[in-house]
């Protein structure tokens, strides 16, 4: 079936009015606020939604400038009648008001504000979304989550999954784009085959630099034929970003920032998680159950020399400053540890895979207590968190950290020229 793919500012969003931003600057001087999809689309009166039957696919962050919810939006009512008819909304982790933990969520229930039904839709395949649609009668299905720009990072599998479904029901497929928290540099090594998971269904690097809208078309060409029967979406449309450009962070759009998940508070959380997530295979506690998860990082065996060896390599961006935190959660929970806060100097220089691999090796340098966490097989998390193993087998055979990163620069540069297609914003891409 030929792919149609529509962007904002064809058909019937070529109307939509604009919005006077110029006066609201973002972080960076001479850089108007950003506007979502969402934004885009609920400016034109969600007119591309008009007369369909509705599922939406979101979380806390599917929010508007005035900070309402996109279903509550939708629900709104003018002569009696909402504005969007949505039949369903789809929770992912967390769920779709966010009250679950890490790899929790939320049941199957009737939300209380605006009387739609939430499904479950954590850990979701094709298959049940697919079902779900049916029960609901959903023609069109909207997806808006806020990503952070990470392989791991579940919500663009939900997505994905969610496309698959598409196909197999032929509803039409919207995604309501957002930035890229991290930019649009991509980095870090490549999933290869036999490293699929939950974490990672497919080959994609570990720091894309994509939006997910950008994604849902490099899905739609490339895998989906794969893993849907052969087919693409009957139709994929994205509604695109304003005045975002490639070298934007987060802090740089203006936007305000609703966290995506519980360990995920911050701009400066989601820069450094591509890369300190990758402790979440040892030993180490990754700042779960601390004011700043993915930016303190340690042990009960770690003391100040860690510190000490890690601002001696004066790695671009970050600082690191001896630190001593107690968990209340997750690993090492209710132990006193010894580390690091990673200190970000200048968020344009951060690169966060590059920093976690020097801290990995020192640590392990340093450390005979340093080890993975426990799993059968030893080391299987790391491998499915850097898409192979050869993360794991450098770093016992003595690898340098620089020797590590170097392993993976031809993925990136491969990455980075076949994404190119896909891309829907202009600016720096390197």
């Amino acid at each position: 079936m030929k792919r149609r793919s529509l962007l904002a500012g064809a058909g019937a969003l070529a109307a939509a009015p604009m919005i006077d931003v110029q006066a609201a600057q973002a972080g960076r001087p001479g850089h108007r606020r950003t506007m979502t999809g969402a934004e885009v689309l609920a400016a034109d009166d969600w007119r591309a939604l008009a007369g369909q039957k509705v599922g939406v696919i979101s979380n806390p962050t599917g929010i508007l400038p005035d900070l309402r919810h996109i279903v509550d939006a939708m629900a709104e009512k003018v002569d009696g009648q909402p504005k969007v008819n949505v039949v369903a909304v789809f929770g992912p982790e967390h769920g779709f008001r966010g009250t679950a933990q890490a790899g929790g969520s939320e049941p199957d229930q009737i939300d209380p504000r605006t009387g739609i039904m939430v499904y479950d839709a954590h850990g979701a395949n094709a298959t049940k979304f697919a079902s779900l649609y049916a029960r609901s009668g959903v023609e069109t299905v909207v997806f808006d989550i806020q990503d952070v720009g990470a392989r791991f990072y579940t919500y663009i599998w939900t997505m994905y999954e969610a496309m698959i479904a598409a196909t197999r029901t032929g509803a039409k497929f919207v995604v309501l784009d957002r930035p890229n928290p991290v930019g649009g540099y991509a980095r870090g090594p490549m999933l290869k085959p036999g490293y699929t998971s939950g974490v990672g269904k497919e080959e994609i690097i570990q720091q894309h630099g994509m939006t997910v809208g950008e994604l849902a078309q490099l899905f739609n060409a490339e895998y989906l034929p794969l893993d849907a029967d052969g087919k693409r979406l009957k139709e994929l449309q994205v509604i695109q970003l304003k005045n975002w450009r490639r070298e934007q962070l987060y802090d740089d759009t203006g936007l305000t920032w609703v966290m995506p998940s519980p360990n995920m508070p911050t701009p400066d959380t989601a820069l450094l998680y591509p890369g300190t997530c990758l402790f979440e295979a040892t030993n180490f506690s990754e700042g779960r159950g601390t004011t700043r998860p993915f930016e303190l990082i340690g042990a009960p065996y770690i003391d100040y020399k860690w510190a000490e060896a890690l601002q001696a390599k004066n790695i671009p961006g970050v600082d690191f400053r001896e630190a001593y935190f107690t968990p209340f959660i997750s690993k090492n929970a209710n132990v006193l540890c010894g580390g690091v806060q990673v200190q970000i100097t200048d968020p344009h220089k951060v690169e966060a895979i590059t920093a976690a691999t020097h801290m990995i090796v020192e640590a392990r340098r340093l450390y005979p207590e340093f080890a993975w966490r426990t799993e059968n097989p030893p080391g299987r998390w790391i491998d499915l968190l850097t898409g192979s193993d050869r993360f794991r087998t450098m770093l016992t055979a003595g690898a340098s950290a620089e020797e590590i990163v170097a392993a993976w620069k031809p993925e990136t540069d491969a990455w980075t020229a076949r994404r190119a297609k896909y891309l829907l914003y202009k600016g720096a891409h390197r």
